[in-house]
């Protein structure tokens, strides 16, 4: 609540910045150690952590924050790798977690709260790239890692249990199960770790199958927890996986229209009110076409629904590498330096460690968002979601 009204958490994602993704960085989609490991090979340990540092340094910085809050956003939903924070089991980096801490420090001085999303744990929850995954899901058969992470949370919820610039913890990104039984065992594990150092922030809970199913999840005993779901449909448009689809789509049955996405909406909305809890969208996001195939107007009807029903949300992502499909950055990075190189073979962050010797100061002036441009049909249509 904010005084006697309702508060919404509205605002971004900042993918890309903390856990690190092909497609974001122009790169075929794999998990970011397969990066790591290459960048390695060429350069070794040292030079590796010393790129890092400046990638961190200079993707993301506190002009973001002050444009993101320009935006007329209240909040950021901050993505991170537990790699980022954890240097070897339960021993942490403050280095690392530095990070966070200036993110939070950036948000709190532009007026914004940051949502911690733990986006890759140990072992990886899905087998996709964004949780840093070798193409299995290990978390879920190895109980040392659900408790590494549980323990990750813990040393996170009392470094922040007094910081009134932290909405909460969004505890697991995109979770992909056949059962999903562990995934209540754990969220259940991980509540009571955070609770035992931070009775206060908000616990954010994913649904299973990427964010898609929240009714398979149990009615975890606790005052000030949010049900979160993710909304990328339908994704041969939003992801531009059939090239020349326009909003709304198709006819009769097959038809995608506002009225179709109320529909879907409604269905999580129902399952929320239910367990009497709030429902966040904490991932959305449309490829950026310029407006020519009416992905602003599919925006705006996200965000009219969203808003219309009182869901927080935040949008997928805030800056990204241009390329030719999955949600676009509300900031794109036009130009075809050799360390992007679009007509490949090698492409994206594949090039750089190739291209790190060679280019470096100007790969490090390339991650400025200075150097990106505004998806203006985006900025517009999220403004309509803002006031």
């Amino acid at each position: 609540m904010d005084g006697d009204r309702p508060f919404y958490l509205r605002g971004v994602n900042l993918g890309g910045w903390l856990m690190p993704e092909g497609y974001i960085m122009h790169a075929p989609n794999r998990g970011y150690r397969y990066f790591r490991s290459n960048f390695e090979k060429v350069h070794g340990d040292g030079e590796l952590r010393a790129f890092e540092k400046s990638f961190r340094s200079h993707f993301i910085t506190e002009e973001d924050f002050c444009r993101i809050a320009r935006l007329g956003c209240n909040s950021i939903r901050l993505p991170f790798h537990y790699g980022l924070v954890e240097e070897s089991p339960y021993v942490y980096s403050l280095e690392g977690v530095g990070y966070i801490d200036r993110a939070i420090l950036w948000a709190k001085k532009y007026g914004m709260r940051v949502i911690l999303d733990m986006h890759a744990v140990p072992g990886a929850q899905n087998h996709d790239w964004h949780s840093d995954s070798d193409g299995q899901a290990r978390f879920w058969t190895n109980k040392a890692f659900q408790q590494r992470a549980a323990s990750l949370w813990a040393f996170l919820a009392e470094r922040y249990k007094d910081e009134t610039a932290v909405a909460g913890y969004d505890i697991l990104n995109e979770t992909v199960l056949h059962d999903p039984k562990p995934l209540n065992v754990y969220y259940r594990a991980a509540i009571k770790a955070i609770r035992k150092v931070d009775p206060d922030h908000i616990i954010f809970v994913e649904g299973n199958r990427w964010a898609q199913d929240i009714e398979c999840l149990d009615d975890f005993e606790d005052d000030n927890l949010v049900l979160g779901i993710h909304f990328y449909e339908p994704l041969e448009f939003t992801f531009n996986f059939i090239p020349g689809l326009s909003y709304p789509l198709g006819k009769g049955k097959g038809r995608w229209d506002k009225r179709f996405m109320q529909k879907r909406l409604d269905a999580s909305v129902k399952i929320a009110q239910k367990c009497k809890r709030p429902l966040w969208c904490g991932e959305f996001g449309v490829h950026a076409r310029g407006g020519l195939y009416q992905e602003d107007v599919w925006l705006k009807d996200v965000l009219a629904c969203f808003n219309a029903r009182g869901i927080h949300w935040h949008f997928w992502t805030w800056k990204a590498i241009k390329s030719h499909m999955f949600p676009d950055g509300v900031c794109s990075y036009l130009p075809n330096d050799p360390w992007v190189n679009r007509p490949g073979p090698v492409s994206g962050w594949d090039t750089w460690p190739s291209e790190w010797t060679k280019n470096k100061k100007k790969m490090i002036a390339s991650w400025d968002t200075k150097m990106f441009n505004e998806n203006k049909t985006i900025v517009t249509a999220l403004k309509s979601g803002l006031r």
